[in-house]
C-alpha cells in the first residue's frame, strides 16, 4: 500500500503538480441580510478599536458593496482615536502626569464606544452612515 501511494506521488512530481492541490477559495457575495450585519458590526467593533472594522474591510469588501462602505467609514473612523489612545496608554506610565493620561485614554475609549454604538444602531436599519469628524484616510 505504501508503494502504491509513493508511485502516485511520483506520478504527479514528474506532471510539476504538489501532492496537494485543491480548489482556489471564492467567496460568494453577500446577502442582503449578510452585508447588512456585516457593516453593522464594523461600526459595533470600534468599541474596541479600529482592529475590527480593519478585518472586516479586509474580508468582505470584495464581497458586500454596503459592508466595504460602512467598514471603511468605521475604519477611517476608529483609526486615529485607536493611535491616540495606544500612545496615551503608552504616556501612562509617566510618573508625574500619568494619572492625566489615563484619564485621556479612557475618555477617547468611552467617546470612541457611544460613536461606535450610535453608528452601528444607525447602520442596522440599512442606512449608510457618515460620522461628522471624519479623517477618511482610506479611499
Amino acid at each position: 500500500m505504501a508503494e502504491d501511494a509513493r508511485e502516485h506521488r511520483d506520478d504527479h512530481a514528474g506532471q510539476g503538480q504538489s501532492q496537494y492541490h485543491g480548489v482556489p477559495a471564492n467567496a460568494l457575495p453577500l446577502t442582503a441580510s449578510e452585508d447588512r450585519q456585516w457593516a453593522t458590526l464594523a461600526h459595533f467593533g470600534g468599541i474596541l478599536g479600529c482592529v475590527p472594522a480593519l478585518l472586516i474591510y479586509l474580508i468582505f469588501k470584495e464581497r458586500g458593496p454596503f459592508t466595504a462602505q460602512e467598514s471603511k467609514e468605521a475604519l477611517n473612523f476608529t483609526l486615529p482615536p485607536t493611535i491616540a489612545a495606544v500612545i496615551a496608554n503608552i504616556l501612562v506610565m509617566l510618573p508625574v502626569v500619568g494619572n492625566l493620561f489615563a484619564v485621556l485614554a479612557t475618555g477617547i475609549w468611552i467617546a470612541l464606544t457611544c460613536f461606535a454604538v450610535a453608528a452601528g444602531i444607525h447602520v442596522n436599519r440599512g442606512q449608510p452612515h457618515r460620522y461628522p469628524f471624519n479623517l477618511r484616510w482610506i479611499k
